[in-house]
């Protein structure tokens, strides 16, 4: 079982940039597919990014396409997301989550396939 804990974020001027960071414990990060969701208050969770366990295969939706980017560093079992340009509509709690599924190269946007989940950080765009 793995433990999953975020951090990184906080309160930034639209247009800025952070950078999340989700450290693994309990288990070695590199066996699982990692995901970035967010939920802002009122909505549903949504999907961010998704890397897949060897970091070689990447997955956005649209809203992410261009301004965030997904990492990982299995050495230091922690997965990062970099998000530049942010927006006010990008006021969420961020979560990380981790999937096993076998394959290299394996990604989800289907936050329901995850199986573990981190506490989440607020990240707050400010106008």
């Amino acid at each position: 079982q793995v433990q999953l804990v975020e951090s990184g974020g906080g309160l930034v001027q639209a247009g800025g940039s952070l950078r999340l960071s989700c450290a693994a414990s309990g288990s070695t990060l590199s066996v699982y597919a990692m995901g970035w969701f967010r939920q802002a208050p009122g909505k549903e969770r949504e999907f961010v990014a998704a890397v897949s366990r060897s970091g070689g295969s990447t997955y956005y939706p649209d809203s992410a396409k261009g301004r965030f980017t997904i990492s990982r560093d299995n050495a230091k079992n922690t997965v990062y997301l970099q998000m530049n340009s942010l927006k006010v509509e990008d006021t969420a709690i961020y979560y990380c989550a981790a999937i096993w599924r076998p394959g290299n190269n394996y990604v989800s946007p289907n936050g329901y396939e995850y199986r573990y989940w981190g506490q989440g950080t607020q990240v707050t765009v400010s106008s």
